[in-house]
C-alpha cells in the first residue's frame, strides 16, 4: 500500500523560507515519478514541481521557478520541497505525490496529475 506523509507546513511571513518533507513507504519509492501540487481556497489543485524517474526531469511552474527547489533522496525514500522568497500567493494545502508511470517528463506529471497524493500540509504565508 502507497503511503505519503508530509511535513514541514506552517505559518512563515512573506520572502521566509520553508522546507517540506514526505516520507514515503509500501513501494519500490527509486522506480516512481514523485512531486508536489497545492490547492489554495477556492482554487483548483495544481502541479508545483515534479520529476520524472527514468532520467530525473524537473519540472516547476513557471510562477515558483528560482523560488522553490524539488528534490528527491531514494536511499531515504523521501522527496523534499525547499520554498525560499514564499509568497501570499503560495498559500496553500502542499500535497506530495507519486506515480508509477515513470516514463513521462516531469512536465506531463504536473499538468496531468499522479496517481497517489499523500493527505497534505498546510503552508501559510502573511505578515
Amino acid at each position: 500500500e502507497v503511503q505519503l506523509v508530509e511535513s514541514g507546513g506552517g505559518l512563515v511571513r512573506p520572502g521566509g523560507s520553508l522546507r517540506l518533507s514526505c516520507a514515503a513507504s509500501g513501494f519500490s519509492f527509486g522506480d516512481y515519478a514523485v512531486g508536489w501540487f497545492r490547492q489554495a481556497p477556492e482554487k483548483e489543485r495544481e502541479g508545483v514541481s515534479c520529476i520524472s524517474a527514468v532520467d530525473g526531469n524537473t519540472y516547476h511552474k513557471q510562477s515558483v521557478k528560482g523560488r522553490f527547489t524539488i528534490s528527491r533522496d531514494n536511499a531515504k525514500n523521501t522527496v523534499y520541497l525547499q520554498m525560499d522568497n514564499l509568497k501570499p500567493e503560495d498559500t496553500a494545502v502542499y500535497y506530495c505525490a507519486v506515480d508509477p508511470r515513470s516514463y513521462y517528463s516531469g512536465s506531463y506529471y504536473c499538468h496531468y496529475g499522479m496517481n497517489y497524493l499523500g493527505k497534505g500540509t498546510l503552508v501559510t504565508v502573511s505578515s
